[in-house]
C-alpha cells in the first residue's frame, strides 16, 4: 500500500510542478510539461515491478506512435482560444486529438503498425 501512495504522490506532484512552473513563467511551464515526464515515470514504475522488458519496450514503442497524433492539438489550441475561449477550444483541440489519432492509426496500418 506505501508503494502505491509513494507513486501517486510522487506522480501528482510532477502535475502540481509543471502546473506551478507554467503560472510563473509560459517557456519553462511548457518545456518541463513537453517532457516525457510521464512517460519516464510509468516506465521506471514497470521495471521496480518486475514488468518484463518486453512489457517496458512495448510501452515506449506505442508512446512514440501516440505522441505524433497529439502534436496538431498544440498548433490548433493556441489559435483557437482567442475566437472560441476555453471550454469549446478544449473541446475542439480533444476532437482534433481524436481525428488525427484516427487518420494516423488507418495510415500506420498500411505500414504493419496496429495502434487500435
Amino acid at each position: 500500500m506505501a508503494w502505491i501512495i509513494t507513486k501517486y504522490l510522487l506522480t501528482a506532484g510532477i502535475v502540481i510542478l509543471v502546473s506551478e512552473l507554467a503560472k510563473r513563467s509560459d517557456k519553462l511551464g511548457g518545456l518541463v510539461a513537453a517532457l516525457p515526464l510521464v512517460t519516464v515515470l510509468t516506465l521506471v514504475w514497470l521495471y521496480l515491478e518486475n514488468q518484463s522488458m518486453e512489457k517496458i519496450s512495448n510501452h515506449a514503442w506505442y508512446t512514440f506512435w501516440y505522441v505524433l497524433p497529439t502534436l496538431p492539438m498544440f498548433i490548433a489550441f493556441p489559435l483557437l482560444l482567442p475566437k472560441l475561449g476555453f471550454w469549446p477550444t478544449l473541446i475542439s483541440s480533444i476532437l482534433i486529438t481524436m481525428a488525427s489519432f484516427g487518420c494516423f492509426a488507418v495510415l500506420l496500418r498500411r505500414f504493419g503498425i496496429e495502434l487500435l
